[in-house]
């Protein structure tokens, strides 16, 4: 005998929990929580995704996918390192500002207590987080083989210091900071790029 058809948009129900994990946190987003978003009873969560943590885990890949690409697009667009790290703290500051959505990164926010974590779904988001780290580590390398940065810069140093502002812009957007603050955060790190980059001159 054939299988039950599901009865609801797979993509659709993941699209709810992520706004559920997002907006809760991992710990504190009950099955009821979720499927009450999602539409669905808990069977039928456990059917289409396995558990919570499965459901964490593709939220996770589905939020890397989407929001976590449109905020680092720069990375892979921008001419110079300058402006793809402006760009990605700019993206950051102009997600912030945005209403109708969960504030603050749904990765970052994972990470401040991987206790609360499951094992396998701490590891994605640690994979996430070094993943991020990396990129822009080889964006600024590369810059610094074209000559954009000195032969005394450090990408790793520098990528350590955007990487944490960037993700200080997140959780001051999640505590209520508006687009306004998060730009003028974003302007400011950037002044320090010259120095960082090893192009102050005397």
């Amino acid at each position: 005998m054939a299988g039950r058809p599901r009865s609801f948009d797979r993509d659709n129900a993941l699209s709810s929990a992520l706004k559920v994990f997002w907006a809760k946190g991992y710990a504190d987003a009950s099955v009821t929580d979720l499927t009450s978003a999602m539409g669905i009873n808990a069977p039928s969560l456990y059917a289409a995704f396995g558990s919570k943590e499965d459901l964490f885990r593709e939220a996770v890949r589905l939020y890397s996918d989407t929001e976590g690409a449109s905020l680092w697009a720069s990375m892979r667009d921008a001419p110079t390192a300058r402006e793809a790290i402006e760009g990605l703290l700019l993206a950051t500051a102009n997600a912030g500002g945005q209403c109708g959505r969960p504030q603050g990164c749904l990765v970052a926010l994972s990470g401040v207590n991987p206790d609360a974590l499951p094992d396998k779904a701490c590891r994605d988001v640690r994979q996430v987080r070094t993943d991020s780290m990396a990129a822009m580590r080889e964006r600024l390398e590369t810059a610094k083989t074209a000559g954009e940065l000195s032969a005394s810069a450090d990408p790793a140093a520098i990528a350590a210091f955007y990487l944490t502002v960037q993700q200080g812009m997140t959780f001051r957007a999640r505590e209520g900071a508006g687009s306004d603050e998060l730009t003028a955060t974003a302007r400011a790190a950037m002044l320090a790029w010259d120095g960082l980059a090893g192009l102050r001159r005397s």
